[in-house]
This record gives C-alpha cells, structure tokens and sequence, in this order.
C-alpha cells in the first residue's frame, strides 16, 4: 500500500491538503471522492521526491494556433469526462501537445491550479491565447458543474469558425495566386522584354502608334521611379494602418464596408452569425443575457454593427426588449429581428439565436462559392486584356512594318 498526497477543492472556495493511503491512484482517488471532496491533484508521495518547480511563463510571449486551443478543449473534455482530475487531464494533454508555447502554457495552469485557484481564473494570465470569450464560458461551466459539457461546445464552436475561415481563404488562394502571376508578368515585360524592343522602334524612323508610345511611357516611368513608386506606396499603406487603428478610422471603414455593393451584404451576415452562434453558446451554458452580450460584442470586427449592438444592450438594460431595439436600429434584416422577439417571447431565445446563426452561416458560405466562381473568370479577363494590350502595342510597329513594305 503507497501513501498518496492530495489536494482537494472542499466547497466552493476552500482546499484542503492531506495523504491517503491506497493500492493504487484511483483507488486514492475514490477515497477522496468518499470524503466529500473533488480531487485536484493525487501524486504518490516518496521519501526524497523532490517538488516540481513552477513554471514560470510570460503571457506576452506565449502564442498558439487556433486549431491548437480547439484541440486542447476538446482533449480536456474527454478527459473530464472519464473521471481524470484536472491537474492530471493538464499534465497529460500538455505532454501529448506538439506546440512548445501551448505546453508552457499549460504547466503554468497546472501549476496555478494546483496552488488553488480556479481553473478560469488560471486561464486569464494568458489574454493572447485564452480570449475572454474562452474564459467566461469555462467560468460558466466552472459554476453549473458542467465543465466537460461547455468545453465540448466551445471546440464545437471553434472548428465552425475555423472551418469557415479556411474556406474562405481556400477561395481566394486561386485569384491571389491568378493576380501575383499576372502583375509579375506584367512588370517582366515593361521593365525587360519592352527596353529591348524599343531599340529596334528608334530605328524605324517612322512614329509609333498611340498605344506603342503609351507602353512605352509605362516602362520609363516604371524603370526610373521604381523606388519613389514604393516609397510612395509603404507611406500610404503605413498611413492607412495608421488611421484604421484609431476610432474614426474603425467607425469610416466600417460604414464603408457596410455599403460595398454586394460585399457590404456578405459582412453584414458574416457578421450576424458569430454574434447570434456566439450569444447563442453562451446563454445555452447558463449565463445571463447581459452578460453573454457584453462578452460577444467584442468578437466581432465591424464597429458599425457594435455601436448599433451596445445601444441595444443599453436598452436591455433599462427593462427593453433585445429583438426590438435590433429592429428600431434599421441596421439588422428583420428575419433575424423578428426570430429573437418570437425567442424572447417564447422563451426560447436560444433556439432562435441559432436558427439565425444557422441560416447566415448557410447564405455565407453560398455566397462566398459564389464570389470565388466568379472571381475566377474575372481575375483571367482583366489580366488577359492587359496583357493582350501589352502584346498589340509590341507588335503593332511590326505589322506596320510588314504593310509598308507591301
């Protein structure tokens, strides 16, 4: 029979330390249980066992991948599931994990814990990993008892958005690809084959046509501002980063992305979907209508669409209803405003949250097949015509040429 050291959540706030002797850890572990307590960390005691160090971590310096947080929710819900203690369920997804920032991350939350703090409260030292999204639904599920349960959302959640987001850029990557190949070919030509060809145009002693001399005008231009043309675009480029970053930048690129035609309708969408999905995972896990609003409305980007949701939340503060303070504000379709007022009715605001959330997710992800199969075409005919105006302006003294001397 072994000794075993415990630590061990006793009610809400309280720990509690102590040894128990069994035959194995979960047997240990099931004395601990018998007691009245929920075992955080079960460690067979040795004489001479030295006690590991913390480890200690910058959160400025820590960062991870997406699908990395996906996979340890996930992981760390399966795990709960089987009756594995938190402190262990740590250990073994933090030496199963292949990121080195994500295996830092996770020892330092072991070691947070097992000091006795909460497993949410251990998770908001590291904001660049764990948004604060992520943290108030673990604390939601710290509270319920359901943790296993909303970690499992939660990975749920983020495949969706990952996946969409992969998508997405598997749409562009083809026209981006299109697009980079064509100004490459473009510049080759103005600034190599064109400075060639004009030696055998000065030697004709004849005019050029119209479109030969404005070709040409392009290729000096290009070969001798070249770094006067970069310069002038990184300045504008920096200036325009520059500017989104401050409010009025935000608030005008906002409104102007709002009444792109066709994109405008896209992001608007794009959107109302991860507000309602995300509204929608984080009243279904228990927490308060205010609450879960305050925490989505930073998810999304477009600050246009926030301001108009803060004015609700307001609102809604004051006793109003969310679904019309959403209508009166003329930004959001009424299939989505009129849905939340029957959910709030009903009381089902859950169920309508993610009957919206589900029908945007559909009409974006059309839509967006429908843009990259249209890109497509569009991105071979605007580089076909510029190329094709290119070539005609080459060889156009040439066909000159042939019928003078005819």
């Amino acid at each position: 029979m072994a000794l075993y050291k415990y630590r061990a959540k006793k009610g809400p706030q309280g720990v509690t330390e102590g040894t128990v002797e069994a035959y194995s850890h979960d047997e240990a572990v099931d004395k601990i249980s018998q007691m009245g307590f929920f075992p955080i960390s079960v460690e067979e005691f040795r004489q001479g066992q030295s006690m590991a160090q913390p480890v200690s971590v910058a959160p400025s310096r820590i960062k991870a991948r997406s699908s990395d947080i996906t996979i340890f929710s996930r992981q760390l819900a399966s795990l709960l599931r089987s009756g594995v203690p938190i402190l262990n369920s740590l250990s073994i997804i933090a030496e199963q994990s292949e990121s080195q920032g994500m295996k830092d991350v996770l020892h330092s939350v072991r070691n947070a814990v097992k000091d006795g703090g909460s497993f949410s409260s251990s998770l908001v030292k590291y904001p660049n990993v764990f948004s604060h999204l992520y943290v108030a639904m673990v604390r939601a599920g710290e509270d319920s008892g359901n943790l296993p349960e909303v970690l499992l959302r939660v990975a749920d959640h983020r495949m969706r958005q990952e996946e969409m987001i992969s998508r997405f850029r598997m749409a562009l990557s083809y026209p981006i690809l299109m697009m980079l190949v064509g100004c490459a070919t473009i510049i080759f030509m103005l600034t190599y084959v064109m400075p060639r060809l004009m030696k055998i145009f000065s030697n004709l002693g004849q005019s050029l046509p119209m479109p030969t001399r404005i070709l040409i005008s392009m290729s000096d231009g290009l070969r001798e501002w070249w770094f006067w043309i970069c310069l002038v675009s990184a300045i504008i480029i920096l200036l325009i980063r520059r500017e989104v970053k401050t409010k009025t930048g935000k608030l005008s690129l906002s409104l102007f992305a709002l009444h792109l035609p066709i994109f405008g309708k896209f992001i608007l969408k794009a959107e109302i979907s991860r507000f309602c999905r995300t509204l929608e995972l984080l009243t279904r896990s228990g927490i308060p209508i205010l609450k879960a609003i305050n925490v989505t409305i930073p998810v999304l980007e477009n600050e246009i669409i926030k301001e108009h949701l803060r004015k609700s939340y307001q609102e809604l503060e004051q006793g109003g209803s969310l679904g019309r303070s959403l209508k009166d504000s003329k930004l959001f379709p009424p299939f989505m405003t009129n849905l939340i007022i029957v959910g709030e009715e009903s009381g089902k605001l859950d169920e309508a949250l993610g009957e919206v959330a589900t029908s945007y997710e559909r009409d974006t992800d059309e839509t967006m097949r429908v843009m990259a199969s249209l890109l497509e075409p569009l991105m071979i005919l605007v580089m076909g015509l510029i190329v094709g105006f290119i070539v005609i302006a080459m060889l156009l003294p040439i066909f000159e040429i042939n019928v003078m001397a005819r």
